[in-house]
């Protein structure tokens, strides 16, 4: 018999502080604001566990629940358990599990965008999918094997409940019943790391279904794919690297959204980024980024540069301070902020977005 040693660890993060940003609607009104997704990190706790079960093989789950600080709400629509909520098996050759996760796309993206979720960051400002790029009913391998991690995820249904992946995509639960592309996503992931240096690729394929919607964030309003036979595809090339302490990443994003009605037009936007991080103290960190993004359908470009300060208070405590601009084409109105919606411009107006906060973590 196997004697199993078991351990669950509670885990989180509370991370909050207070907002400006200018030119916040139409009219050219600025806001200020406690934010309701993200600051240098979206708010979250969970419960995450591994029962070892002999010969480097252990069962695994985790528990992750997003919420909002600044009233206490649930985030990802709602959702107990809206970021994560799967079990599987690690094995020898690699995990495998099944539930509420996240795709390839956010474990490619994750050491290149150095700024990653934050509340600038400007990949995410341009594409909200991307900080929240996980999908209901999924199966998920994720291995790694001389410096080489491949992954890959298939989902039957990828949003049982609607508005918990990214605003503007619309509920697509699936799987429907003689129509196996309904509401499908799948995604792949190859990369490799070797001492703080790396390369990642990975493709993102979501299939329309009842109630599906695509959101460009350029101001455009969304547009339904109800079709399973419409796509909406997100593919990544990106590295990072460091010189000395100076940590740097950057890479390019292409999302391609094809339709097959004749009314509903496709589009396509690419977005490069490059980012760095650097100490300059131990306890004190500045890092930042610079982002752009084209989209030739809508004729919309927008360009962001950020810039960030962090503090550790100590090894969980840290207070910061960050700014960001955001510089739209004449027919663009994305928003500097992902402090929760309500910010969006008029097209072609540039915006200011500022913030000071402090962030936990257990």
């Amino acid at each position: 018999m196997a004697f199993a040693q078991s351990s669950v660890t509670l885990y989180g993060i509370v991370d909050t502080g207070v907002e400006y940003v200018s030119h916040a609607n139409a009219a050219g009104d600025s806001i200020v604001r406690m934010p309701g997704i993200t600051g240098e990190m979206p708010s979250r706790w969970g419960l995450r566990g591994n029962e070892g079960l002999g010969g480097d093989w252990s069962a695994i789950f985790t528990l992750e629940s997003g919420f909002n600080t600044r009233n206490g709400s649930l985030n990802q629509g709602g959702r107990l358990f809206g970021r994560q909520a799967w079990v599987g098996l690690n094995t020898p050759y690699g995990a495998l599990t099944f539930g509420r996760q996240y795709t390839m796309t956010f474990w490619a993206l994750s050491d290149a965008d150095l700024l990653g979720p934050d509340i600038y960051g400007g990949t995410a400002s341009f594409d909200q999918y991307l900080p929240s790029s996980r999908s209901d009913n999924t199966i998920a391998y994720k291995g790694s094997y001389a410096g080489f991690t491949l992954g890959a995820t298939w989902s039957f249904g990828r949003d049982s409940t609607g508005t918990g992946n990214s605003p503007g995509q619309g509920t697509c639960a699936g799987p429907v019943a003689g129509s196996g592309p309904t509401c499908r996503e799948w995604s792949a992931m190859l990369r490799y790391d070797r001492n703080g240096y790396g390369v990642a690729a990975a493709y993102d394929q979501q299939h329309g279904g009842p109630g599906a919607m695509a959101n460009m964030y350029d101001g455009t309003p969304s547009f339904e794919l109800t079709n399973p036979s419409d796509t909406d595809v997100r593919m990544q090339l990106n590295g990072y690297g460091h010189i000395g302490n100076l940590r740097l990443g950057g890479g390019w994003l292409g999302r391609r959204v094809d339709t097959v009605s004749p009314t509903t037009p496709n589009v396509h936007s690419d977005q490069f980024y490059l980012t760095a991080s650097y100490p300059v103290t131990p306890a004190f960190i500045v890092d930042g980024g610079v982002y752009h993004i084209v989209n030739d359908r809508d004729d919309a470009r927008g360009t962001i540069a950020a810039l960030r300060t962090t503090y550790l208070l100590s090894k969980r405590t840290a207070v910061y301070l960050q700014g960001a601009y955001l510089w739209n084409s004449a027919k663009a109105a994305y928003t500097v902020s992902q402090g929760g919606g309500g910010t969006t411009p008029a097209p072609g107006m540039g915006q200011l977005g500022l913030m000071a906060g402090v962030r936990h973590s257990f």
